[in-house]
Order: C-alpha cells, then sequence, then structure tokens
C-alpha cells in the first residue's frame, strides 16, 4: 500500500491529498511461472481460523483486529506462514496461486503488527532498509522458492502485474482504518471472486471509500495512489465506484464526472 500523510478520522473533513506516486506495477517474470492443469491445492484452513478468531466486525463498518489477543494466541499464525514459505507455488495454477498471495501478505502483516505491537500505526514500523524508510513494506519479511520476497514484492511486482485486476487493493490489507477490510475469510481458489466482489462493495459504500456532499465527490487516496489501476482518469475511477454501489451512493455520484478530494486514515485497525 502507498504511504501517505494521514487524514483525521472518517467523522471529520477529508482534507485533499497532493498527488503522490505510487509503486509502481513491475512484473518480475520468475513468478508468472504455473501449471495451469494442476490440481494441487492449499490448506488455508489454519489461517482462516485465526481471522475468524481474531478479526471484529465492527458496527460502523470497519473490520478491526484484536491485536493484544492475537499476541499471545499467535502461534498458529506463525505455523501457517511457515507452511506458506515451503509451498512451491510456481507448480500451482493460477486461481490458488492467487489465494495463496492474498493469505501471505495479509499474514505478514498481521505477524509484522504483532512483533511490534503496542503501536500506534503500521507507518511508525519503520524496519524497511534506507535512511528515510518508511513503514515495513521494503523489509524482507519471509522467502518463496529461495527467493526473499517483502510486501511491497508480492504486491507490486506479483500480484498486480501479474492479475491486472484493480480489486486486489480491496484484498490486501495495511492495518489501517482507512484501508480496505481484512476479511474474516481466508482467500481460496474457490471463493475468491466472492470476497473480491464483496470486498470492493464494503469499502466503495462506506465513507472511508467514497462520500459524496453537496455534489463534491471525496474518495479514499487509494484512488489516488492507484489511479491506473482504476482507469487512468477521474471518469474511469467513478465508472468503477458506480459497479459496486449501492442504490443511494449510485444515485449520490450520477452526473459527477470529477473527484474533489482524497485522504486516508492511517491509525491501527486495533479492536482493543
Amino acid at each position: 500500500m502507498k504511504r501517505a500523510v494521514p487524514f483525521l478520522a472518517a467523522v471529520a473533513v477529508l482534507f485533499p491529498l497532493a498527488s503522490q506516486a505510487a509503486p509502481k506495477a513491475e512484473l518480475w517474470n520468475t513468478w508468472t511461472a504455473h501449471e495451469a492443469d494442476s490440481t494441487r491445492s492449499i490448506d488455508h484452513g489454519g489461517f482462516d481460523a485465526f481471522l475468524k478468531a481474531y478479526v471484529v466486525e465492527s458496527a460502523d463498518g470497519v473490520n478491526r483486529v484484536a491485536y493484544g489477543k492475537a499476541k499471545a494466541g499467535r502461534a498458529p499464525l506463525d505455523g501457517y506462514l511457515d507452511r506458506l514459505a515451503a509451498v512451491p507455488i510456481s507448480r500451482f495454477n493460477r486461481p490458488q496461486q492467487f489465494a495463496f498471495w492474498v493469505n501471505l501478505y495479509n499474514a505478514l502483516t498481521l505477524r509484522v503488527i504483532l512483533d511490534h505491537y503496542p503501536v500506534g500505526s503500521i507507518r511508525d514500523i519503520d524496519i524497511s532498509p534506507g535512511l528515510f524508510s518508511d513503514g515495513p513494506w521494503g523489509r524482507k519479511l519471509v522467502e518463496v522458492e529461495g527467493r526473499p520476497l517483502s510486501l511491497d514484492d508480492i504486491e507490486h511486482r506479483i500480484l498486480r502485474p501479474v492479475w491486472k485486476d484493480p480489486r486486489i487493493h480491496y484484498a490486501v490489507n495495511c492495518a489501517a482504518l482507512g484501508c480496505p477490510n481484512l476479511q474474516v475469510t481466508a482467500f481460496t481458489a474457490e471463493n475468491s471472486e466472492k470476497l473480491l466482489a464483496k470486498a470492493a462493495r464494503e469499502y466503495i459504500n462506506h465513507p472511508r471509500g467514497v462520500r459524496v456532499a453537496d455534489r463534491k465527490l471525496t474518495v479514499s487516496s487509494l484512488y489516488d495512489w492507484y489511479a491506473d489501476d482504476f482507469g487512468g482518469d477521474d471518469k474511469a475511477i467513478i465508472g468503477h465506484l458506480r459497479k459496486y454501489a449501492a442504490p443511494v451512493l449510485k444515485g449520490a455520484l450520477r452526473g459527477l464526472t470529477r473527484i474533489g478530494g482524497d485522504g486516508y486514515d492511517w491509525a491501527l485497525n486495533d479492536a482493543d
């Protein structure tokens, strides 16, 4: 996820942010390897149980994580990550690979938070390489098929360029209140399409994703940082929003052609 200046909570006014360059989607060809006819499957049951135990579906529509409780019960998460790291993922088909990479990203993010908890924001975990590092996204956190990978590698060099689906931004979670929800269910080859559509609807129809007031459209900075993934301009982004908008929001979007502002809340999505 792109790092940017935090903004006031969802109940407050969202201030426009200057456009900032997000990490580009740059394919690492080694991760295009797959076996289309493979019938192998990956068991994500352990991660699914962990999510159901510690992800809290709050009344305000924002999923939060009980990090304090999860820190004491993290052994299943660590074991799951160890098992994923041992998977020869290039020998699986594309649907299995997609679920693998999304779950790996989200599980690694959870582990990073637990390693440093209590913390107010993931942006405070400055373990990425470089003098002016911000957050954990550039740090190599896992090896898959002998190759060290960071969260940035998984998102921007594998998921985005291989699948080219803007809904990936609703699937990978950055542990922030402004981020799309961490789902209570682990991704699998069978449920990925359903979860992607669900995640898109949840975010777009929540004030942290999209707001219209006095005919001014304010969106999550996600749509600024990754504008190219959503079509490249305001018209295309608004078209994407309409696709998943509920009737009330769809009506509010009618006739709008410009985005008037954006914002993002980097506070930790902590349920404790």
